[in-house]
This record gives C-alpha cells, structure tokens and sequence, in this order.
C-alpha cells in the first residue's frame, strides 16, 4: 500500500479495518461533517482533505511489523490534520500496542490519550482494564476468536509507559499532555468521554486513541452548526445480507432474520458457482448469503471470503442484487474491493456499529456494514427493512 501527497486539514481517521473506519467517521456525519472511507488499497488519499476522511489502513490482518509499519506511514501523511484519531477495537483486537506506538512516532502529536470505551455496547474501562458487559475482554467471546483471539485486558499491560487518567481527575490531563505522556483514561459512560474531550484545550496536540464511544465524544465537541444534508437512498429492490462474520451475536440475528417467509439464502462453500447459481433462482425480496457456522483456520476462512466475495460481485455485476447488508470488517473489505469501489460516502449511523452510505466506484450501490460483534437479535431484521423502506434513522425500529 502506497500512500501519496501530503493532507493539512480536516479531519483524520486511521483504522485497522473497515467497520472500524466506519464507526469512527459516523459520529462526524453526524454532527455536521461530510465523511468518506477510503479503501486505500484502491483509492488515492486527497491532497487537501475536507471534512473526514476515514482510512481503512486493512492493518488487523496484516502481521505486527507490517501493520505497524502502514500505520506510520499513514500518520505521517495525516499528521497535519486539525484532529487525530487513530481507531481501535473496543475488545482490543489486533495490533493495539504496535500501531498506537507508530501512529505516535508518525504524527509527532505531543501526547495520546486512549480511551477504548464504548458505554452504548457495554464495552467500559474501569483502573485501566477493558470489559465487555461485565467480564474482561480476555474471558469473553473474543479471547475465542479464530483470527484475532484477544489475550490481554490490561492496558497497563499493554502499555507499562501510561499513565492511568480517571474521569474524576480529568483537570489533571492538560498537565500530562504538556508532559508528553501516554495516558489510558477509564471510562464507564458517555459522559466520562465528554469530560475528557472538554478538558483538553488543544485537540490538535493529541493523538486521539479510541472505538466509537470516543468518535462520538470528539464529534459533539467538533460539531457543525450546519453541514451538508445527503438525501436518503432510494428504496432497495432486492438487497443482499453478507455475514462473513463467525460472531455469536451475527449469526443469531442471522438465524431470527431468516426465519421470515420474505427471506432465503445460501452458504457459501469453496466453489462460488453452486451459491451464485442458486441465489439466482430463488424468488425472495430479500436474500442472504453465508459464511458456514463453524469456526475455520485463517487459511479456510480466507478461501470462504473470497468465494463469499465473488458470489456477490457475480449478483451485483447482473443486478441480481442492488444493495448490500455487510456483517463484519474484513469481510466488507474482501467483498467491496472486487466491486471496483474506491471509497464509501457516508449518510448516517441508523445504530451503534452500523454505517450507511454509497459506494463510490463503478456500482454505486448502497450499503450498510455492521461490526460483527453489535446489536441485539433482531439487529438484521431491523437494518432489512431500513435498507428496503425510504426511511429517516430511529423509524424502522
């Protein structure tokens, strides 16, 4: 991956992955800002960049050296952004220590401040531990994961350096900053990430380190009186759900979606010919497209992503399909990259961990990509009837 020209405005997002790079943008959509993805394996970084742009570095499944090495090349590019903000997992999957390191050396901001927490899905920090829904993120589903399986819950672990920041002594972080410090700061809902973002004079001096609760902090601060008003996509005639993702939490929603009468699909094996032949068939409005249940190795999950990913490039090519409902971060990116897109322009958040937009590219299909691991059961059933209804986010609950 090349990165090319030199950005000096605007704002900044470098994420590890493409759900990632979504949640970190919608929040400023949201408050006002024009955001765009960019997948920057296919799209060329803007030379002057207005309102967000989000990166989708695709560093999660790359190796530690190599992930690293992306990430400060990308803060170095981005290093003279207004603001700073460099995505991680709220499970704290992937290369977490690694890339904040270089993001730090990249952009040469003075300090950075990492905040995980995600209050909104149950993802706090509490004396510097990270937890999902009461249990720490080492004992929880994702220490299962079959890529990224996640070992450590202690930030101070990760980080021996840091310095542990608490909302009750938010006062104290204009002092730390000024030092130079590297500071984890606790958090167990929104409002403890909106005293941090209000204590710090200067956003421009911090490299920002955090999942969506962050974003979303950082956006109420930033946020735009007026912004642009992106018109509501057109009713989708027949749209696609890709789960790729072998989260519980996916394949329930998939399992409660499908058993309605309107919906029928397949499961992707190694061949894609059977899945594209037998989706063309079928007379549902709605279709899925799956993954198998069972958790595979690396190298079988990635032979299933790109069957998975020809599958819907052959539906999306013959308008068998013209919108798509995408269930986890590498399995947008190895679908979109197939489909010619450059980028994604954003709309909207409808819910936490799902973005909505259009492709950018040869079919400009609208999309909806979920994080794996959020929402409740009926989350796909919900995003289904948002993607097929001309519908205002909040009214398809």
């Amino acid at each position: 991956m090349t990165f090319r020209n030199d950005v000096r405005q605007g704002i900044a997002i470098l994420a590890d992955d493409l759900t990632s790079a979504g949640d970190g943008a919608a929040p400023f959509r949201q408050a006002g800002h024009d955001a765009r993805i960019l997948l920057t394996s296919t799209a060329s970084v803007p030379r002057h960049a207005v309102g967000v742009s989000a990166v989708d570095l695709g560093s999660r499944v790359l190796d530690e050296e190599a992930a690293a090495s992306r990430t400060w090349r990308a803060a170095r590019l981005f290093a003279g952004s207004e603001l700073l903000f460099k995505t991680v997992d709220s499970t704290l999957r992937g290369h977490v220590a690694a890339e904040v390191r270089a993001a730090w050396a990249g952009s040469g901001r003075r300090a950075v401040v990492i905040a995980p927490a995600f209050p909104a899905e149950g993802r706090v920090t509490v004396e510097g531990v990270q937890y999902v829904r009461g249990v720490p993120v080492h004992e929880s589903d994702y220490a299962r994961d079959p890529v990224h399986p996640v070992r450590c819950s202690d930030l101070a672990t990760l980080f021996p350096e840091a310095v542990l920041g608490q909302p009750d002594r938010a006062a104290e972080l204009p002092e730390l900053i000024g030092n130079g410090d590297l500071i984890v700061y606790s958090a167990a809902e929104d409002g403890d990430l909106d005293r941090l973002v209000a204590a710090v004079p200067r956003l421009d001096e911090v490299l920002w380190v955090g999942s969506p609760g962050l974003a979303a902090a950082l956006a109420r601060r930033c946020a735009r009186a007026t912004g642009s008003a992106a018109s509501l996509p057109a009713p989708a005639r027949r749209p696609l759900i890709v789960v790729g993702s072998t989260n519980p939490a996916t394949r329930r929603q998939l399992v409660k979606l499908r058993t309605r009468v309107d919906v029928q699909g397949v499961t992707v094996g190694v061949d894609p010919a059977p899945a594209v032949e037998t989706l063309r068939g079928l007379t549902a409005p709605t279709l899925t497209l799956q993954t198998p249940d069972e958790r595979h190795t690396p190298q079988t999950a990635q032979v299933l992503a790109r069957a998975q990913a020809a599958v819907v490039q052959a539906l999306a090519e013959d308008h068998t399909v013209d919108a798509l409902v995408i269930t986890g971060g590498e399995t947008a990116t190895t679908v979109l990259q197939p489909l010619g897109a450059t980028g994604i322009d954003l709309l909207d958040e409808p819910e936490p961990g799902v973005v909505r937009g259009s492709l950018i590219g040869r079919l400009p299909l609208s999309v909806l990509i979920k994080a794996g691991g959020f929402g409740d059961d009926a989350m796909l059933l919900r995003l289904c009837h948002l993607m097929r209804h001309r519908l205002d986010p909040g009214e398809h609950a």
